[in-house]
């Protein structure tokens, strides 16, 4: 089991996500979200999954890309710090929303995406040995572990299921 990162592990800002995965084993919570967050986004028409809440605000299937997008992102982090302290660059996610035409794709298409890029990860972070996951590395001029990027993979899902369910669904 993976436990909770300690607060030295990583940077108050993502206590955002860290915070929000409640307590238990996080890969099954990853596996379990995986399948309850497929089921959500495939289950909407391309209709609703084309709407934003407001002028400028990211549609349905814009919100689930950037989930895809930080997913890979957290996820590159957490391979390249688990092989050796690396300092990587940060990433805009409304340059990665704006430049990726997620509207153009359908809403189970892009579900199946999130799926498919959850299942890789599971195996590569079931993999992590105890030492890899204490290692630690810089992304956007922040230090965090490897076991810090897994629980922010969770909870940055955790986070955008919130405000889909308040502000969209």
């Amino acid at each position: 089991m993976i436990h909770k990162p300690q607060t030295d592990e990583f940077v108050s800002f993502y206590n955002t996500y860290i915070s929000k995965v409640p307590d238990g084993d996080v890969l099954e919570l990853l596996a379990e979200l995986k399948e309850s967050s497929y089921q959500l986004f495939s289950n909407l028409s391309d209709e609703k999954a084309n709407y934003a809440y407001a002028e400028g605000k990211w549609t349905i299937k814009e919100a689930l890309g950037h989930m895809i997008d930080t997913e890979r992102v957290f996820a590159f982090r957490a391979f390249c710090f688990s092989r050796d302290f690396v300092e990587l660059p940060g990433f805009d996610q409304d340059v990665y929303v704006n430049n990726a035409n997620f509207n153009s794709r359908t809403i189970q298409d892009l579900a199946s995406e999130f799926r498919a890029t959850r299942e890789s990860n599971l195996y590569f972070i079931k993999a992590l040995t105890d030492e890899q996951l204490s290692k630690k590395g810089i992304a956007s001029g922040n230090p965090a572990t490897v076991r810090a990027l897994v629980y922010m993979l969770a909870g940055h899902e955790l986070h955008h299921l919130g405000l889909l369910n308040e502000r969209y669904l």
